[in-house]
């Protein structure tokens, strides 16, 4: 009934399929990020885990408030986190702890510190994003480190799953 190796060779390619699909989810669907530091406080803690979306931007770009994980430009080796803020063709300013973009005040109810940040009026350009932290006094974002090039964005965050207390699905601020 049963063929010599029958069970491990079934074994073995049990356990190969399963780390292919795991290698394919994780490259080009979903990926767990940690977070680390506290530049997007109160939306992200410091050791949080969250879960990325690595195609949603192969069909849409990135959006005004979307939490984003990128290659950080300065040195791609290390991911950033960080909201975007304003994307290619928009022009930003910062006074005040205001963000304008479009000479409008942005709407920001998930800054924690805004800090007394001045940005002169900047436009982004195309294939380009401006992000901060929701720390700003604290944040080592776009007004340090310029522009993110979209080729450096690995996708949007959508989901905090780790402590589990403070799981929680990540939606756009209103």
């Amino acid at each position: 009934m049963f063929r010599k190796g029958g069970w491990l060779r079934e074994t073995a390619e049990t356990v190969l399929i399963a780390l292919v699909l795991a290698l394919v989810v994780r490259t080009f669907v979903v990926e767990s990020f940690l977070v680390e530091g506290p530049s997007m406080e109160p939306t992200l803690l410091n050791r949080e885990r969250l879960l990325v979306n690595k195609f949603i931007y192969h069909f849409t770009r990135p959006r005004c408030g979307d939490i984003i994980v990128f290659r950080y430009p300065v040195d791609p080796r290390r991911d950033f986190v960080k909201r975007v803020v304003a994307t290619g063709g928009e022009t930003v300013e910062m006074k005040g702890g205001q963000v304008l973009v479009n000479g409008e005040v942005l709407h920001e109810p998930y800054v924690a510190e805004g800090g007394d940040g001045y940005v002169p009026p900047t436009t982004v350009p195309e294939g380009f994003l401006f992000v901060l932290g929701d720390h700003r006094a604290i944040s080592e974002d776009s007004r340090s480190f310029g522009f993110v090039p979209l080729r450096n964005v690995k996708g949007k965050a959508f989901l905090v799953y780790w402590p589990p207390q403070r799981a929680r699905v990540l939606r756009p601020a209103t």
